[in-house]
């Protein structure tokens, strides 16, 4: 009897990977993959396996399931070592509040200095949310939405930490948007904040942030509650 392939080696192709490039490669390919549900929650990601796969060395793999596992997207398990993590968990919302923190100073810094060029980008990505009906596309344009007002930010390191806690919620909201019934309240507070920020109202712009972060609080809260109660 065949033995049946493992969800890596369907899911990803194997090819040669140039060395130098081989971290950044595997770390960007099982991003997707995570993303995109690919690899679904759960899922086994063995070091060696991807070495095989990739003809390298298990020190590239090893950097990328790093990398991946501090952006949330990988948990370690005992003896099984790393996994696909889930979805969300109830730390959710202690990850929301310290996104209040870093989004609100990271938007702080960015919009004396943004553009109408940047404002622009931001309400043409509002503008396809409003039509866009595949909810993993959402999820994206969720996060260019963001990073649109977010980019002119000088600390880089705190972009850095930005990014993840956006990637998070990206993978989050292309699972569970619809179920959430985020869509229509979303785009209200993206309006208002994008409104403020062109005016260059820094305080009324940080403000709408941290009440349209704390909704998403309360909607995660609310949709954990109704999947325990099940």
């Amino acid at each position: 009897m065949p033995r049946k392939p493992s969800p890596l080696s369907v899911v990803l192709a194997a090819e040669q990977l140039p060395p130098h490039l081989a971290r950044s490669i595997i770390e960007e390919k099982l991003r997707a993959a995570i993303l995109d549900g690919s690899l679904p929650t759960g899922t086994a990601v063995r070091q060696q396996e991807l070495a095989t796969m990739f003809g390298v060395s298990r020190m590239p793999v090893r950097e990328a399931l790093r990398q991946l596992e501090a952006q949330g997207l990988l948990a370690v398990e005992q003896h099984k070592g790393a996994v696909v993590a889930p979805l969300i968990t109830w730390d959710a919302t202690e990850t929301y509040e310290l996104r209040i923190l870093l989004e609100t100073e990271a938007l702080r810094q960015s919009v004396p200095a943004l553009t109408e060029e940047d404002f622009n980008e931001a309400d043409r990505v509002i503008d396809q949310m409003v039509t866009e009906k595949n909810y993993s596309v959402m999820g994206e344009l969720n996060k260019q939405f963001h990073l649109a007002l977010y980019r002119k930010a000088h600390n880089r390191r705190l972009m850095t930490l930005v990014s993840v806690g956006l990637d998070e919620e990206e993978r989050f909201l292309r699972f569970n948007l619809e179920a959430m019934g985020l869509g229509e309240v979303s785009q209200d507070d993206h309006r208002e904040l994008v409104a403020a920020a062109r005016e260059g109202n820094v305080d009324l712009a940080v403000e709408l942030l941290t009440q349209h972060l704390r909704r998403g609080i309360q909607a995660i809260t609310e949709y954990l509650e109704k999947k325990r109660e099940k």
